[in-house]
């Protein structure tokens, strides 16, 4: 692929316009687009959520507000348009339809129902390349390609934990290990999340809202409770309004509001099945799974090679054993091949903590 200077300036455009959908796209991809004589922008825009004009067509009809001809110039998208029906007609027809005389995609889509849009436009005499930072627009949109790739979500685990990794005194005591900064950091990561995920202990210690405080947001994740008895309270405020939704690995507590949806998953051990779990919330729409659990969970997670990262805040501060730490596993491992390999993906000061995405390594 042949590609200048300002064909990256124009896709890195896209991919910022992109980034504005973060919070308000589910269940579909974060896209963005840009229209462009040479270096001049002639039109852009971003899907904002399902339902409303793809990326693509937002771009043309800004581009139409300005009063300018798009014939002959060149679409920049960071994901290839669309070549099937959806809620309105495929992309690629809005992009034929006005003459467009190049396309730049940042990546193939990996959706086989939607895929064919470069090939559509190939063969109608539009000049496609695929392929520019391209690592940067799957980075926007992990849990739709992990969803379609691998048929469960896109995991990531949180945590928050002083430097010797504990999330709490002996006694539970845990409010708060890290600072205001890491807090509201983290409720960003929060609103990016489809779902939010947490166990019937931290249910039972914390009783969390599970909600999105820190960062505006037009949408709340839903919340999920991995409750294998069906021990959480009525009047948990997890369980308050829409949305929640709790995994038992039998019947359903009789008392909960019925508002609240259960599905019973068992492993045929008593308790929830965890890769059963994760399969069901992708074909309920959950892309991205934002876990806020306790070492029990988390360690049940890993093990089971459903994590595939953690998000650490680490704050500079000692809490000794024998507070609490971050992963249990119901047996040690005896030998170091065993343990779970990461990666540094990114890490960065947030205030006074230092914050941590790591990588479950592939393999």
């Amino acid at each position: 692929m042949l590609t200048t200077e300002v064909d990256r300036s124009h896709m890195a455009r896209a991919l910022a316009l992109a980034e504005r959908g973060l919070f308000t796209t589910t269940p579909n991809p974060r896209v963005g687009c840009v229209i462009a004589r040479g270096e001049a922008v002639i039109g852009e825009g971003f899907h904002t959520k399902a339902g409303e004009a793809h990326a693509e067509v937002a771009a043309l009809a800004d581009a139409a507000s300005r009063g300018v001809d798009v014939k002959g110039a060149t679409l920049y998208v960071t994901l290839e348009p669309c070549n099937a029906h959806g809620r309105g007609p495929p992309c690629v027809d809005a992009v034929l339809a006005a003459r467009i005389a190049r396309v730049v995609a940042a990546m193939h889509d990996p959706n086989p129902r939607k895929a064919g849009g470069a090939a559509r436009l190939r063969a109608a005499g539009v000049t496609v390349e695929v392929g520019l930072r391209e690592a940067e627009a799957r980075e926007l949109n992990p849990g739709f390609v992990s969803v379609i790739e691998r048929g469960r979500p896109w995991v990531r685990l949180k945590a928050a934990a002083s430097l010797d990794g504990r999330t709490a005194l002996a006694n539970g005591m845990s409010q708060w290990i890290t600072s205001e900064g890491s807090r509201v950091d983290g409720h960003a990561w929060r609103a990016r999340a489809c779902a939010i995920l947490t166990g019937i202990g931290t249910v039972l210690n914390d009783d969390p809202a599970l909600t999105v405080r820190a960062v505006e947001t037009p949408r709340q994740p839903r919340r999920i409770v991995v409750d294998r008895s069906a021990q959480t309270p009525p009047t948990a405020r997890v369980l308050a309004g829409e949305g929640a939704l709790v995994i038992t690995a039998g019947a359903r507590n009789p008392q909960w509001p019925v508002s609240v949806e259960s599905i019973a998953l068992p492993d045929g051990n008593g308790r929830v099945d965890l890769p059963a779990m994760m399969r069901v919330l992708a074909e309920r729409d959950v892309l991205e799974l934002h876990v806020e659990g306790g070492a029990k969970l988390n360690g049940a997670l890993l093990d089971a090679g459903l994590v595939d990262e953690i998000l650490l805040y680490l704050a500079p501060s000692v809490l000794f054993d024998p507070a609490r730490g971050l992963f249990e596993r119901s047996h040690p491992l005896e030998a170091l091949s065993s343990r779970v390999g990461l990666s540094f993906h990114d890490v960065r000061r947030i205030g006074d903590d230092l914050r941590i995405i790591a990588r479950v390594a592939a393999g």
